[in-house]
């Protein structure tokens, strides 16, 4: 397996053996696959080295003249000449620092206005921030919640936001480290069209924006938090949203009756969908085929009942 950058937006996509391209689940877009060969790989630390030159050199005639842009001189490449490629601008989001190795993401969607709003999913997300720093040690600055109370444009749980809050729980995931996202809000399910679901339908989250911007595809919460976790590192996911059993896309399902006997489900598909040797958990609220609905008063009075028996 190698690592390639998707050539648009820019996130981590594990390559498969031999492949030549491979396919962006965040973007769509196609990416060519570098070659590794000993004599490609020189040869493209040559152009790169060559292309820094003629930068360098043209920056500071550039300073002389005012006039010169490095776009004027072709860097010599394998089978002909081409211009220097142009670098793409990272988008970049005020959120927590990397603390240490504990992060967690807790997104906490209610749908205000809506005919479909849900009543506690704020809570839901607060109650796990509590839970994790009280209980596990997590730093408060390793973990980013994304719900509507915020007053932060870039903390309301629309769809870009989800998308740049996954990327940012894997960024820079090392061995040892330890990340947690946690989803509350609605979920659906959609035909699949690459054939790598054994129902036949990918599983998808609704973020705040989901009727206009569209909802977030198990294959993209895959690509973006699964398949990126290197050895020595472990993702927990905690889904409370309907459909959301697959919703991670992991090879494995545990199936366990009331009795506590369990068994595995594989689901394996091609492509592979595993981590690059890390440990991903998923534990949802429902199965693929089943739906969730808001709870008060029963929920409430079993949990009494529980405290009750704690000593």
């Amino acid at each position: 397996m190698a690592i390639e950058n998707c050539s648009r937006c820019g996130v981590q996509l594990v390559v498969p053996q031999d492949a030549q391209t491979i396919r962006c689940a965040v973007c769509q877009a196609i990416t060519r696959v570098h070659s590794y060969y000993p004599l490609a790989q020189a040869r493209e630390s040559a152009t790169r080295f060559t292309s820094g030159l003629i930068s360098m050199v043209s920056s500071n005639i550039s300073g002389m003249t005012g006039s010169v842009s490095s776009s004027s001189y072709p860097v010599p490449g394998y089978g002909g000449y081409y211009a220097q490629p142009p670098i793409r601008p990272v988008l970049q989001l005020p959120l927590p620092s990397m603390h240490g190795r504990k992060r967690a993401l807790l997104c906490g969607v209610s749908y205000r206005g809506k005919s479909y709003k849900i009543k506690g999913s704020i809570n839901d997300v607060k109650c796990m921030r509590y839970f994790l720093v009280e209980k596990f040690g997590f730093p408060n600055d390793s973990i980013l919640m994304l719900t509507e109370d915020e007053t932060n444009p870039l903390k309301i749980p629309t769809k870009e936001n989800i998308r740049l809050a996954l990327r940012w729980l894997v960024q820079g995931c090392q061995p040892g480290d330890s990340l947690v996202f946690h989803f509350s809000g609605h979920g659906s399910k959609q035909l699949d069209y690459d054939m790598d679901e054994v129902d036949g339908f990918d599983e998808t989250l609704c973020p705040l924006d989901y009727e206009t911007r569209g909802m977030i595809v198990d294959d993209e919460i895959n690509a973006t938090i699964v398949r990126p976790l290197p050895q020595g590192a472990t993702l927990h996911a905690i889904i409370d949203a309907c459909y959301s059993q697959t919703v991670l896309d992991l090879p494995f399902v545990c199936r366990m009756n009331r009795e506590g006997y369990y068994t595995w489900e594989d689901q394996t598909r091609s492509p592979y969908k595993g981590t690059s040797g890390g440990l991903a958990f998923c534990i949802s609220a429902c199965d693929d085929n089943q739906t969730s609905v808001d709870t008060t008063f029963q929920f409430c009075r079993h949990w009494q009942e529980m405290l009750q028996l704690v000593p």
